[in-house]
């Protein structure tokens, strides 16, 4: 009889599940074209630059060589670089030199000038062909004109109309830049040429370099440190207070919790200029802090000045901790309301409706805080920036974000070096994976995502 029973409940769920076959094929085709938009968005937003900061960091990119392809001038640095590779001096000046030529293409140009007929006239019947190794001899020339130009302003507008020089000339090709030595009646061989080519080349180059230095660096150990102390103390004040904050209000009355929490957004909502003014006020030496303590007797300081990282980890806790707020406050209000009065009936008091019943339920949102508070910290350093721009001194509160920044972007020495600023940033892309694998580990991420023991 079981085993006819055992039978019957077989071919049941055997029909059951034919029937709702098509049904699951459905539902297992609609998350694919759902997350079709995202999947775009992401490719172009994260992989994309992500792919294109790995091949830049193997390049010598700069804002002195640009990013474009092959770029060849001749600039005071390469011809003293000629100088020492033993190029013939005579080339070497004849390089630098300037020539004023009134050929058809200088005349062409001083005619759009507008000079005077009889004056143009006199230019292309006297000195046409003629070519002038110097501004003042051409200047000399243009004065022995019956007709010469009367203003200095229109001397000089020749001059710069007629005058042909290579050097601080931007030659795309090795063609046009023969061309350009051509012009002005230099002749070299095949040989010279390819050196030349070789020394007055600006361009980028692919290279490893980027990350050798970056290995040998001495400051690189120190840069890391500051980021490892900055994002671990961050974080535990972001995650910590914005957790204290949640369970605060939510054991207070409605109105007082709304009003606490919207008194905690108000550094996320603040301009970033305006909140950092604020705590820059708060802590100069004639600023709240210094007159506050003064009552006491303790002399005026630039307190951030003296504990930068104090101020730069409280200033940047402070806005991270009211983003985990307004989670963990959504996340604890979600919990069902039976569960904690069948608890409190049990004779649980707060903190072991905290310990057993909340802070478990709240697995997934204290994994998504951390996880993107954590990503967060290691590549924001906008805060950082306007506080202590790295300081006081040197890499004080230098983290990794605001050097990739300062390399790249922004650094006192006026050479933007973009290859090794790509390189810092991908070391960033390779830790914040690595995190985010370590989280995903520690939070049991398949158990947290895994089917329900009990189906329908």
């Amino acid at each position: 009889m079981n085993i006819r029973i055992s039978q019957s409940e077989s071919l049941i769920q055997a029909k059951h599940r034919e029937q709702n076959k098509p049904m699951r094929m459905r539902r297992s085709l609609f998350p694919v074209w759902f997350m079709l938009p995202a999947s775009i968005a992401v490719t172009l937003f994260f992989v994309v630059p992500v792919l294109m900061t790995v091949v830049f960091s193997f390049t010598s990119m700069t804002s002195d060589t640009g990013i474009l392809g092959n770029r060849y001038v001749v600039t005071e640095s390469s011809i003293r670089d000629m100088t020492d590779a033993g190029v013939d001096a005579a080339l070497v000046k004849q390089l630098g030199a300037r020539v004023f030529a009134l050929d058809a293409a200088g005349l062409a140009k001083v005619r759009k000038i507008g000079l005077e007929p009889p004056v143009m006239q006199e230019i292309e019947e006297t000195l046409a062909g003629q070519a002038f190794a110097s501004e003042q001899a051409l200047f000399a020339a243009l004065k022995r004109l019956n007709h010469r130009p009367r203003k200095f302003k229109d001397r000089k507008d020749i001059s710069k109309s007629v005058v042909s020089t290579v050097a601080n000339r931007e030659f795309t090709t090795a063609k046009a830049f023969r061309a350009g030595l051509v012009s002005l009646g230099i002749k070299v061989d095949d040989a010279t040429f390819a050196r030349l080519l070789e020394l007055t080349n600006t361009s980028w180059r692919w290279t490893a370099d980027n990350y050798v230095e970056l290995m040998a660096s001495e400051f690189t150990v120190k840069v890391m440190a500051n980021t490892a102390f900055y994002v671990f103390l961050t974080l535990f004040f972001n995650v910590g207070f914005a957790l204290l904050l949640a369970l605060a209000t939510f054991y207070m009355p409605p109105g007082q919790s709304r009003f606490f929490r919207a008194i905690w957004l108000i550094p996320r909502i603040s301009p970033s200029v305006i909140y950092v003014m604020l705590w820059k006020w708060f802590t100069f030496d004639s600023g709240f802090m210094s007159h506050f303590l003064g009552m006491f007797g303790v002399q005026p300081e630039n307190w951030l000045n003296e504990f930068p990282w104090t101020f730069v980890i409280i200033a940047n806790g402070f806005v991270g901790a009211s983003m985990g707020m307004i989670i963990f406050a959504s996340a604890v209000l979600a919990i069902p309301a039976d569960v904690l009065r069948a608890a409190e009936v049990d004779g649980a008091y707060a903190w072991q409706q905290v310990r057993r019943i909340i802070l478990p339920l709240m697995a997934w949102p204290i994994l998504f805080i951390t996880s993107y508070q954590t990503l967060s910290l290691l590549t924001s350093f906008e805060y950082i920036l306007l506080l202590t721009d790295g300081g006081p001194g040197f890499y004080t509160t230098e983290t990794w974000a605001l050097n990739a920044y300062h390399t790249a972007l922004s650094n006192y020495f006026g050479n933007l070096r973009y290859g090794m600023g790509a390189t810092l940033a991908v070391v960033l892309v390779v830790v914040g994976i690595a995190l985010s694998l370590f989280y995903l580990r520690l939070f049991d991420f398949k158990k947290l995502v895994a089917d329900p023991p009990i189906e329908n």
